[in-house]
């Protein structure tokens, strides 16, 4: 693949040279984990439309407070790290982005799942944890692809019913969040199989009281046979 890496001591804007390559498959623009390397790029120009063989996009930890609506040319986009940033919001126009199946936007500033994320349906993997997320849209449930949804550190009360048609799902994480229930038909997911391997669930930090964190534990079966003995009585 053809890939630039973008490096320095202090990065503050894309050097317009890059959007003559287009050719590009691979772009990272992000600091690694070293000290001395601050990145402070706070928007990302319209001009990355032009990158229209990118693959792979990295752009976290930066300091990026708007993607513009141009990202949703990259139609061969599969994989976009935006972690570690200060986004609110996402374009409408990232819906538009058919063959992406990762994406990361931990540690951002969301306060719900943006809409457009709702629309791409090919997505396997998606990183929304340390955010300030209160809801989850019914329309989650066309994210029939999702195998990895990370949830944890926001500030979620409820989760729609539709969560539970996600049956692909092998990774849910829910931990220090505010929910008090789940869905009657969270059972069913029944590739969640935190009974035997807790780190493909979890809802620690969660004022759970339907079904009880003890209930949590035992799994699918165990969720499933609580809720099943409402529905007997």
């Amino acid at each position: 693949k053809k890939k630039l890496k973008i490096s320095g001591r202090e990065l503050l804007s894309v050097p317009t040279q890059v959007f003559g390559l287009d050719q590009l498959q691979v772009l990272e623009m992000s600091p690694e984990r070293e000290s001395c390397l601050r990145y402070r790029m706070e928007l990302l120009p319209q001009e990355i439309g032009r990158l229209r063989n990118l693959t792979c996009l990295y752009v976290d930890s930066n300091n990026l407070k708007k993607i513009p609506a141009e990202i949703g040319t990259l139609s061969h986009l599969e994989r976009l790290t935006l972690s570690n940033n200060s986004l609110s919001s996402l374009p409408a126009e990232m819906g538009a982005l058919q063959r992406l199946h990762s994406l990361h936007l931990a540690n951002n500033s969301l306060t719900e799942l943006p809409a457009p994320l709702c629309q791409l349906r090919s997505l396997t993997f998606l990183d929304v944890s340390d955010n300030k997320i209160d809801t989850i849209p019914s329309s989650i449930r066309h994210l029939e692809k999702l195998e990895t949804l990370l949830l944890l550190f926001n500030s979620v009360e409820s989760l729609p019913e539709d969560i539970c048609l996600l049956r692909n799902l092998h990774t849910l994480w829910l931990g220090n969040n505010r929910l008090r229930s789940l869905p009657a038909a969270f059972g069913e997911l029944v590739n969640l199989d935190w009974g035997y391997n807790y780190c493909s669930c979890n809802f620690e930090g969660n004022p759970l009281e339907s079904p009880p964190p003890e209930v949590c534990s035992r799994g699918p079966e165990g969720i499933r046979d609580y809720f099943s003995s409402f529905r007997r009585i």
